[in-house]
């Protein structure tokens, strides 16, 4: 029937799959309180550990020649430094770079889970956890405006844009709608919804040439090579969307810090 998965075999994952792929059972199987510990936990802490580790490591004896992991950690430092904050914001943007950084290498890494040979799922395809860093991000751009130009000057200029003063009335909802509603959600939804895609993409063609292995049919089990190969070249795609959705993330992110700054924002 339509809408029902097809099993391949007695415990493996049912084909295709669905929505209710994402949402993990606790993989410590004791305890009341312990169903929030899901794989999407382990993954997120572990992506921490390795940043962690990695940038201490890195700094632990800094040298005027850096080595080959300084010189990586610096590069990212730098690029984020140069190519996101000060690029966006100007020169006030150095003082932003530790946490576009922190932003930039956090979502990298649980990108990266997406491709990892038996993980190849990423936390940010579970709509929790883009929706908690936009909203860090949000608190940060009202925060930064606030404290910048003074409660009413912020909240002015943001809901009250250049026009005839018969014209406030229409612009002032509209403002209020894409700046402090629209803004965060759909920063959440950009990153959700194409590692979500992502991930289904993958499992389609990778299930799917099992399904079209065990067919009955003589004439479709050799077109599930073609399955396989088809999900390999997407995982290199995917490998481009990870890179490229921790930088839309992080370059949004700093735009709306720029607009919080801006005189005239």
């Amino acid at each position: 029937m339509i809408g029902q998965s097809i099993v391949l075999a007695e415990g493996d994952i049912p084909f295709p799959p669905s929505v209710e792929d994402f949402f993990l059972p606790s993989i410590v199987p004791w305890g009341e309180h312990s169903v929030w510990f899901t794989k999407f936990t382990a993954l997120i802490w572990l992506a921490v550990g390795i940043a962690i580790v990695f940038f201490l490591l890195s700094y632990r004896k800094p040298q005027l020649v850096p080595t080959k992991r300084q010189w990586i950690a610096e590069s990212i430092y730098g690029f984020v430094r140069n190519n996101i904050a000060v690029d966006m914001i100007g020169a006030q943007g150095v003082r932003f770079a530790p946490y576009f950084t922190t932003l930039f290498c956090f979502i990298f890494l649980n990108n990266l889970w997406q491709i990892v040979p038996f993980v190849q799922i990423s936390p940010m395809s579970h709509i929790a956890f883009p929706a908690f860093l936009a909203i860090i991000s949000y608190v940060l751009f009202i925060y930064v405006g606030i404290r910048h130009h003074g409660f009413a000057k912020f909240f002015k200029h943001s809901l009250m844009p250049p026009a005839p003063w018969f014209m406030q009335p229409l612009l002032i909802p509209i403002e209020l709608f894409s700046t402090f509603v629209a803004r965060p959600i759909s920063l959440a939804l950009r990153l959700f919804a194409n590692l979500f895609a992502g991930h289904i993409i993958l499992l389609v063609f990778t299930f799917g040439g099992f399904v079209l292995l065990n067919s009955d049919a003589i004439f479709l089990k050799p077109i599930s090579v073609l399955s396989w190969a088809v999900s390999i070249a997407l995982t290199f795609l995917e490998a481009l969307v990870i890179v490229l959705q921790a930088y839309i993330f992080t370059v949004l992110s700093a735009s709306y810090v720029q607009g919080a700054l801006a005189d005239g924002h």
